[in-house]
């Protein structure tokens, strides 16, 4: 369910409302992007901060009065995509099991039982956001790579 205005998480009711808008947005695309709503939460709270630290007043007043429509319509726009959008994704071992984290990121996005089930879900983050999926063996070497970017 896209997030609104008026509908979204709890967790962005205390952000201004230009933040809170731009956290909206960035939420929608990762979710059309194959995110799950616990892991684009957090992201787009930080992407948005990150925002509006550069975001000029013009920029801030332009999404302070944006529309319900823009706030989902504009998702595939290149400046509400955060820049971890285009990274690929990692299937590492973890203390807890298997850990799927995308390209530079220190925190995984997800953590599995079985090195099956992390990679079936890197491989869908991975298709769905057109990059591509390393898979990695207990002792972090690479065991496959496989790109679904389209040229």
């Amino acid at each position: 369910m896209p997030w609104d205005k008026d509908q979204y998480p709890q967790a962005f009711k205390k952000l201004e409302t230009p933040i809170r808008k731009k956290a909206i947005e960035i939420a929608n695309s990762m979710i059309s992007d194959g995110y799950k709503e616990e892991e684009a939460i957090p992201i787009s709270i930080e992407q948005a901060k990150k925002w509006s630290e550069n975001a000029s007043k013009k920029e801030k007043n332009k999404m302070k009065q944006a529309s319900n429509d823009r706030l989902q319509s504009e998702q595939k726009n290149e400046h509400s995509r955060p820049e971890l959008m285009n990274k690929g994704q990692h299937v590492l071992t973890h203390e807890k099991g298997w850990a799927v984290q995308a390209e530079t990121t220190k925190q995984p996005s997800a953590i599995f039982e079985t090195k099956k089930e992390a990679i079936s879900r890197a491989r869908e983050i991975a298709q769905k956001k057109e990059t591509h999926l390393i898979v990695h063996d207990a002792n972090g070497k690479i065991t496959e790579k496989t790109t679904y970017e389209i040229k």
